[in-house]
């Protein structure tokens, strides 16, 4: 059955619901700050604790169009796929109810020149993530409909932090006109490599605290815009030993990250309605030598916790670096598996850049929370972020089918090597 007929909304009018259906992850109501004129408190707001005035109304509950999806829909609304046309992306959205999308080069030419992006967001029962890389320089999908945008390194050579905020927010209006709501840019590793290698020329300097000024100006351009900015590739890419699109990397030790390539991340951490990226490097002290930074619950945990490296603690949402055409993730891990791994690690949404395997990874994920390696809690946290991020109003309860009560714990992970608890992974496709 179509979403939209379960929920009997369109996507606009369940926006509009936001304000009526404020409720945290976990089912209760969030407090939010009361209205400066709210009157002061009566005496039922001062009965001792255990004391329930009689005239006090039960809280309302808290629903969510996310309520009525399957396990499996519940799963889809986390990733976020690469689509190579409309079509494809019509497909995955209303077929298999994926949440998010990527624009690649080689569809933004039909999303420009056509509505065809315009009418899968109407059609679409739930607002839809759309997301693009467009940090400038060679990292640019729309500079031939939009214009040249300089490189980060060319940006802060030749500009002001002002000039960059706004350079960011005229090309976060231009996204922001083709339906785009995720911009994941800007890059804010600290990087002093020849322009063309993997960082090189997308860091502003090898300066943290010119990294600071200048990837702050972007992202604030483009939260002018209404444009997410997506902060990547944390924990930082930018002395890494080689380019992860091509072999495994890794980056200095991570007490030799946090005071240089972290500082960074730590300070645009607690930037209102930003995500972050996480990235392919392997870290020694922080994520061992068998997997890479974005399957490491050891570097989600620093990233969320913060106090480690000198940042706010950080609740939003949280993206993977591509898990399919990256060799530092494939030669060790299938995609199903890859997609499985940082799910459980702490991802919030794993970013690919195909609908191949979709269905693939979606069983992978089922299987998981079947078996007990990635438990139900663990997709609610991350449901409830992606959620915020894309305005989906309510909170996050059970699924209406398809549910599997939360088994299993995620427990016993080690700081030093981000390894997931001896649990063994189940059998999963690819």
């Amino acid at each position: 059955m179509h979403l939209r007929r379960r929920f009997g909304l369109t996507a606009s009018a369940l926006v509009a619901t936001v304000a009526l259906a404020a409720c945290g992850s976990d089912g209760s109501p969030t407090g939010g700050d009361a209205p400066h004129d709210a009157p002061a408190a009566g005496p039922a707001a001062t009965a001792p604790a255990g004391d329930t005035p009689a005239h006090a109304a039960p809280a309302p509950p808290c629903e969510s169009p996310l309520d009525s999806l399957t396990q499996r829909e519940r799963i889809a609304q986390l990733f976020t796929v690469g689509v190579s046309s409309m079509a494809d992306a019509r497909r995955a959205v209303l077929e298999t109810r994926v949440g998010g999308i990527f624009l690649g080069g080689g569809v933004v030419g039909e999303v420009v020149s056509g509505d065809g992006l315009a009418r899968l967001k109407q059609d679409s029962p739930l607002p839809l993530l759309v997301a693009i890389d467009e940090e400038g320089g060679r990292v640019s999908r729309v500079s031939p409909y939009a214009g040249p945008l300089p490189s980060a390194r060319v940006m802060a050579a030749t500009m002001s932090p002002e000039e960059v905020r706004a350079a960011a927010r005229a090309r976060g209006e231009f996204l922001a006109g083709m339906g785009v709501t995720v911009d994941f840019a800007p890059s804010v590793d600290v990087s002093d490599q020849p322009d063309g290698a993997v960082i090189g020329d997308r860091s502003f300097s090898p300066d943290p605290d010119q990294v600071i000024r200048y990837a702050r100006a972007f992202s604030q351009g483009l939260l002018d815009s209404g444009v997410t900015p997506v902060f990547k590739h944390f924990p930082g890419h930018g002395r890494s030993s080689g380019d992860s699109h091509h072999e495994s990397v890794s980056v200095p030790p991570l007490d030799h990250l946090v005071p240089h390539d972290l500082r960074p991340f730590a300070e645009l951490a607690s930037t209102p309605g930003a995500g972050m990226m996480v990235g392919h490097p392997r870290v020694p002290g922080l994520t061992g030598v068998d997997r890479p930074a974005s399957l490491s619950p050891a570097a989600y945990r620093l990233l969320r916790d913060g106090t480690p490296y000198g940042a706010s603690p950080f609740d939003g949402a949280i993206f993977t670096d591509d898990l399919s055409g990256m060799r530092a993730v494939t030669d060790d891990f299938p995609l199903p598996q890859a997609v499985v791994e940082s799910l459980v690690a702490g991802a919030d949404s794993p970013l690919w850049i195909s609908t191949a395997q979709l269905g693939q990874a979606l069983d992978a994920v089922e299987r998981a929370v079947a078996d007990g390696y990635l438990t139900r809690e663990r997709l609610d946290a991350s449901l409830a972020r992606m959620a915020r991020l894309r305005g989906v109003p309510g909170c996050v309860g059970a699924p209406t089918s398809g549910g599997v009560p939360g088994a299993g714990a995620l427990g016993g992970t080690d700081l030093a090597t981000g390894r997931p608890p001896a649990l063994g992974l189940p059998h999963l496709p690819g």
